[in-house]
């Protein structure tokens, strides 16, 4: 039987996170999560989901991530990874880093 795969969601700077972690338990801290062993697509395709690699070059080695109770969203079992996102808290929408054009002023 393998692990479990949970989808976690949590408020971040105004934003709601999704991360998938195979380890979701009450922490050694009184009031935080730990969230363990982090899940990232690790495509070796062409197309590359820009919020994905931001996710991964965020959490990418990250041992441990202690989460305050009060930030978490939701926990869900679930049975297979989605993509992790990240989406306004106000409005739902994911945040869409825009692509760099080159020559064009940010």
């Amino acid at each position: 039987m393998s692990k479990p795969l949970y989808k976690v969601s949590f408020l971040n700077a105004g934003k709601v996170y999704e991360l998938y972690a195979r380890s979701v338990t009450s922490g050694a801290l009184w009031g935080f999560t730990e969230i363990r062993e982090l899940v990232f697509d690790v495509n070796a395709g062409v197309v590359v989901d820009p919020t994905e690699e931001r996710l991964r070059d965020e959490f990418g080695d990250t041992r441990v991530l202690h989460l305050p109770m009060q930030s978490i969203v939701r926990i869900e079992e679930v049975e297979k990874r989605g993509s992790a996102t990240i989406r306004d808290a106000g409005s739902g929408e994911k945040v869409v880093t825009p692509f760099p054009v080159p020559g064009k002023p940010r």
